[in-house]
């Protein structure tokens, strides 16, 4: 039995991590038979969704689940792309978890506002008497890691001009096609609007939102990727403390 772990439905997006969404979106690519189930971090290795099981063999980290499924099941993600397209398709991945993922994390988390009115919904379990401070350890070591990798050292409107050019650079990718490549859904196409949907959410009050929904073709992009994975939620039923 496989399962893949992680969130459904949170902050008006398919699941609250982009990472969660391009594995489910992957796994359904390939035509895998899964499961579903709520992520307990403290329960494996990295700390961090999505993770999967396959029997009792643990994989962890969206990358290393996609090549797991692929070998299992003797087919790519990149089936039918060239070698130019196959690296393109890596450069658009990392593009898209790199800026746009780091200034969507700072808009949820270290923006007060939207922190406590989202991201602080992960601490309910926590025991109130050492809630406080749990949050102050997570926000700090969070902003801390964003700094020393470069983009927290950044001026709001400078992260906001990287990730404007990652957009510009998708949406000239999308011109004229449905998907990254064609008019199939390859490995891009799952962690680029993974990505394009955490960003664009209306239920953060985040200037990011505007730029991904200033690109009709992103926002066209967007639906169509929702209608065909997302259009049903598939996970079990789950009460946030």
């Amino acid at each position: 039995m496989i399962t893949l772990y992680g969130w459904g439905p949170m902050f008006d997006c398919p699941s609250p991590s982009p990472y969660v969404m391009k594995t489910d979106m992957q796994l359904q690519l390939l035509g895998a038979s899964f499961n579903r189930a709520y992520a307990d971090l403290e329960s494996v290795p990295k700390r961090k969704a999505p993770y999967l099981t396959d029997g009792s063999l643990l994989v962890e980290d969206s990358n290393f689940i996609r090549a797991h499924m692929e070998a299992r099941l003797g087919r790519s993600l990149l089936d039918g792309l060239d070698d130019a397209q196959r690296a393109a398709s890596w450069a658009f991945e990392r593009m898209a978890e790199g800026h746009l993922a780091s200034v969507m994390l700072m808009e949820r988390w270290l923006k007060d506002a939207n922190f406590q009115k989202g991201p602080v919904q992960f601490f309910g379990d926590v025991p109130a008497a050492h809630r406080a401070e749990a949050i102050k350890q997570v926000l700090g070591g969070l902003a801390a890691t964003l700094y020393e990798s470069g983009i927290g050292r950044h001026s709001e409107t400078e992260r906001l001009q990287l990730a404007a050019w990652d957009l510009e650079a998708i949406a000239s990718q999308l011109a004229g096609q449905d998907f990254l490549f064609g008019d199939k859904p390859t490995a891009a196409d799952a962690s680029v609007s993974a990505m394009l949907i955490a960003s664009a959410t209306e239920f953060f009050d985040s200037p990011l939102t505007g730029l991904v929904r200033g690109h009709g073709n992103l926002v066209d992009y967007m639906d169509r990727i929702k209608a065909r994975f997302f259009a049903v939620n598939s996970w079990p039923a789950y009460e946030m403390a």
